[in-house]
């Protein structure tokens, strides 16, 4: 039997749950970044949306579809992505985990939150892909997501594609809700260049270091649930991976949709 080939990591940011259901650049290219990889066999996503003080995975047989949000039309909460979860490789990474230190969690009954569903309706609409989700912690820092991601990192040549999902740059509270077109604020423009410009550069160290060396740090993220799942993506692809930026969007003036491949 054929070995299975060797998968990127990713880093998708999945804005609103309206993502899931409107036309947008975001969208767009979601609809198409599950044809432009291996199939993979399983498919693992860090959520924003999944947040504990230690590493827990999700290991239920048939996950539910979580809504995880309020206030939007009623087409989204009729939303089910039905894909099968995987227990038994939970179970194995877990123990990978456990190996290093990490002290996980099992959840055998967690579903998918939107920070999981959403990307992967667009990406993967059959749902027939097993999927585990897995916890990032909004107490621990980079360069701790960096090192469970590196745990993660041999289920590259395993056909398990590793997602970290949650958001380039986001402070709700800086949205301009009135213009979903507004240009970019500049501050939320310089934040992303310079994450953009390190990543691309492979200073580790310098992304690991990103409240103390980035512009606005504080302002592209007040909480940083959501650049989280950017470290466990990156850690996962392993040494000297190649970074490439996929896809570049925001929307109401800072809400940046920016995606990553490491490889």
């Amino acid at each position: 039997m054929n070995a299975p080939a060797r998968l990127p990591t990713l880093f998708l940011s999945h804005g609103s749950p309206m993502l899931a259901v409107e036309d947008s650049p975001a969208g767009r290219f979601l609809d198409g970044l599950g044809a432009q990889l291996p199939r993979p066999r399983a498919i693992v996503v860090a959520s924003a949306h999944f947040e504990c003080e230690r590493p827990s995975i999700g290991a239920a047989a048939q996950p539910a579809t979580v809504h995880d949000f309020g206030g939007f039309p009623p087409e989204l909460y009729a939303i089910r992505y039905p894909a099968p979860g995987a227990p038994d490789l939970a179970e194995a990474i877990a123990e990978r985990l456990s190996e290093a230190g990490l002290a996980p969690g099992i959840r055998l009954n967690h579903g998918l939150d939107h920070g999981v569903w959403v990307p992967l309706r667009r990406s993967y609409p059959e749902a027939d892909i097993p999927v585990i989700p897995l916890s990032v912690n909004p107490r621990a820092d980079a360069a701790q997501h960096y090192a469970l991601g590196r745990v993660l990192a041999p289920l590259r040549d395993e056909g398990v594609l590793v997602i970290g999902s949650g958001g380039f740059v986001h402070n709700l509270r800086e949205l301009d809700w009135a213009h979903r077109d507004a240009p970019l604020a500049p501050w939320a423009g310089d934040f992303a260049a310079w994450m953009c410009e390190r990543l691309e550069a492979h200073d580790i160290d310098a992304v690991l270091d990103w409240e103390r060396q980035a512009p606005n740090p504080r302002k592209a993220h007040p909480t940083v649930e959501h650049l989280m799942p950017l470290f466990v993506a990156l850690g996962a692809s392993g040494e000297s991976a190649r970074v490439r930026r996929l896809h570049r969007s925001h929307e109401f003036g800072s809400l940046a949709l920016d995606a990553f491949a490491f490889d």
